[in-house]
């Protein structure tokens, strides 16, 4: 017995007010599967070069994949979109109970595709099949948790910062316990007027055939070294581990070591916590805090650039600063660099905040979150769209941003290949397409240009296919070696381990068409001077991203995709993927492909904790 096949998508017009039933073209579902690859397809297809991401011909599609609650670990759902933050596309991911429910309330559906600005504040409403746009009047202003409390079943829901268009505004699940977080799909979701999704559903049941490979591979994940890692300490650890290899950015990106990191790591939350979630299943959930807004799940995102990146060594203030990212609906990684940035831009006298802002005052953080978030003051005005934003404005600043999207807090002069995955994400700087830093850190002059290169591609490619699935990131890992293949046979769809590769490499290539069309190329994927400076402390003291080094690596990397030496997919890898019928005429295309090879491993595991 198979489960049942997910054919449709949902089409909102809130425009119009319409929700109509569409189905999906079989070979867009045979070529990118769900989630982030037929979120690209979708994007591609449907908006225009230039599109205001913030205006009504922006999509902001919400999906799953075609194994979606059947899966070990944690369910998520994707989020693709038009980033406000950056121009570029934009795939964010957030766990909870939504995904589940949308996969047992609609089991045909892969997801909603939303479109237009309806004419007062909006929740779509799945019940008993039946799917309803509501009045949310009473609800703009609330924030995540509040918004969660109000809706019945399980809600995916903006909060202030998404209202105000924040550009880094995020989508808040369960009550603001996850998120789709980087770049600012809540932002798209406030400017359309829709302050909630709630979806009525029970998770489906999986036939038998799933339940016993689900089962085998929760087993499987227990006894993987990711599994007990993250059954020891979840992502907090990144903290420890970052600081260990000198690459944890302090003050700011003044630093590669933060002194006081042990009160902000792994063994200060675990004496913090009051529990964790999931904590009977097979892949156990984040640590659950309580604090003075109510309970938090701290990630280590968040402790890095709220903490280390703010200069704070108290858990508890973290803590709390966490939790009103949370509630307002916003990305804490974007958020602590914001703050980041105006602390060394007054140091500097270019700006004039709150007096007591300064590195180690979680109060005035605090305050300048909340000004972010509601646009209530002019430098909260500016910040809330992005660093770069600020530094244009006031000509300082030293934090980093690539493609316009602040980078998270692991810092590239300590491992170069952490250089090639910032500058070459798909979404801007970003550390989930790959994570070379995990095993470069401890080999670093050991690794060439080809290690890098191969594991950077390999990642890349691997996380689109296992994205476009919609994988829990961890738990996923035991899929590694055939992608998926087996659980696809298991519900009826014949792929084997090449396929599901050329799939990953297919959407990759795609979306980098999309940004191609949008104005992007070699001079966006590149890193800020900063990184020219040498770390001052700690393992990785003097290092630099050198310039020539990494142009070199860039032109590798490149060969290995089949780009031109500009960074523009050519005509023979375009025609090599499939993606010939695809490409309109406004995108242009290499003319011939950069003349380094170095062979990227598809295998190639990014950074996978062993």
């Amino acid at each position: 017995m198979s489960s049942p096949a997910r054919r449709d998508v949902l089409r909102v017009d809130l425009s119009a007010g319409t929700v109509t039933r569409e189905r999906v073209p079989e070979s867009w579902r045979r070529d990118f599967l769900g989630g982030k690859g037929l979120g690209a397809r979708y994007l591609y297809d449907e908006l225009d070069a230039g599109a205001d991401p913030l205006g009504p011909e922006n999509r902001l599609a919400l999906l799953i994949g075609p194994l979606s609650g059947y899966l070990p670990g944690e369910s998520r759902y994707a989020a693709v979109t038009k980033s406000p933050l950056t121009g570029a596309f934009l795939d964010s991911y957030s766990g909870g109970r939504f995904a589940d429910a949308l996969a047992g309330a609609l089991p045909d559906v892969f997801g909603f595709l939303i479109q237009g600005v309806a004419d007062r504040p909006a929740t779509l409403t799945v019940v008993d099949g039946e799917v309803r746009l509501d009045d949310a009047t009473d609800l703009w202003g609330a924030d995540t948790a509040e918004a969660d409390d109000a809706l019945d079943g399980a809600v995916a829901c903006i909060g202030p910062a998404g209202e105000q268009r924040v550009a880094y505004a995020t989508i808040a699940c369960d009550g603001g316990d996850h998120h789709a977080g980087r770049g600012g799909a809540g932002a798209v979701m406030g400017a359309k007027r829709l302050k909630a999704v709630a979806v009525h559903g029970d998770p489906p049941e999986p036939p038998a055939a799933l339940s016993d490979l689900r089962e085998r591979y929760g087993a499987a994940y227990r006894d993987d070294d990711t599994g007990r890692w993250q059954a020891a300490g979840e992502t907090v650890e990144s903290v420890d581990f970052a600081n260990e290899v000198g690459v944890l950015s302090t003050r700011g990106w003044q630093g590669g070591r933060f002194e006081d990191a042990g009160d902000i790591g792994v063994e200060a939350v675990r004496e913090a916590a009051t529990g964790r979630e999931n904590a009977d299943e097979a892949v156990p959930g984040g640590f659950r805090v309580d604090t003075e807004d109510g309970e938090s799940v701290p990630r280590g995102g968040a402790l890095m650039s709220l903490g280390a990146g703010l200069g704070i060594d108290d858990f508890e203030e973290v803590a709390r600063l966490g939790a009103a990212c949370d509630h307002l609906g916003m990305d804490a990684i974007s958020a602590g660099n914001a703050v980041a940035w105006a602390v060394r831009a007054a140091d500097a006298g270019a700006v004039d905040p709150d007096p007591d802002l300064a590195f180690g005052d979680a109060g005035a953080a605090e305050r300048l979150l909340s000004a972010i978030a509601t646009r209530s003051t002019d430098l909260g005005d500016t910040l809330a769209d992005g660093v770069e934003a600020a530094r244009e404005r006031y000509g300082a600043g030293e934090v980093p941003t690539v493609k316009s999207m602040e980078l998270p807090a692991y810092d590239p002069r300590g491992a170069a290949g952490m250089a090639l995955a910032y500058a070459t994400s798909d979404r801007g700087g970003c550390h989930r397409r790959a994570r070379p830093v995990e095993r470069e850190a401890f080999a670093r002059d050991a690794w060439t240009t080809a290690d890098r290169v191969a594991t950077v591609v390999g990642a890349q490619n691997v996380r689109s296919t296992l994205w476009s699935l919609v994988v829990d990131d961890f738990a996923g890992e035991t899929m590694w070696e055939d992608l998926g293949a087996e659980w696809l046979s298991a519900v009826g769809l014949d792929y084997d381990r090449d396929e599901l590769a050329a799939v990953g490499e297919r959407i990759w290539t795609l979306v980098r068409l999309f940004n191609v069309r949008e104005g992007f190329g070699r001079a966006e994927d590149s890193l800020p001077d900063l990184f020219e400076d040498p770390l001052p402390d700690g393992p990785a003291a003097g290092r630099t991203v050198d310039r020539e080094a990494f142009e070199a690596m860039l032109d590798a990397y490149y060969a290995a995709r089949g780009w031109s030496a500009d960074g523009v997919p050519t005509a023979g890898t375009v025609e090599r993927l499939g993606l010939a019928p695809v490409v309109d005429d406004g995108t242009p295309l290499g003319d011939a492909p950069a003349t380094v090879r170095v062979e990227a491993d598809d295998h190639g595991d990014g950074g996978r904790r062993r």
